[in-house]
């Protein structure tokens, strides 16, 4: 069973103490997708777990917005976030 990614948004900037990530879609993201953050030095997964357009929670982000996103880990400007496509 392949899994295929797709590149859903790009990490604008990052909050060290609260963990969230400035996202700018260009698809949809929803709670519960798995998605994968890749750049020079980052590369991990997790489940969206919240999601935040201008401090409301939310649970369907689309092409266009600019999201806050709970991370796991530490991210970067510039980082390419990924949808985890699975067959």
């Amino acid at each position: 069973m392949p899994e295929e990614k797709k590149l859903v948004g790009i990490v604008r900037h990052y909050y060290t103490k609260i963990g969230v990530a400035v996202v700018d879609l260009m698809d949809e993201l929803a709670i519960g997708d798995e998605i994968s953050i890749e750049g020079a030095t980052t590369n991990f997964r997790q489940k969206v777990t919240s999601m935040q357009i201008e401090h409301k929670n939310v649970e369907k982000a689309k092409a266009g917005d600019s999201i806050g996103l709970k991370v796991d880990e530490r991210v970067r400007e510039n980082d390419k976030v990924y949808k985890i496509i699975s067959e």
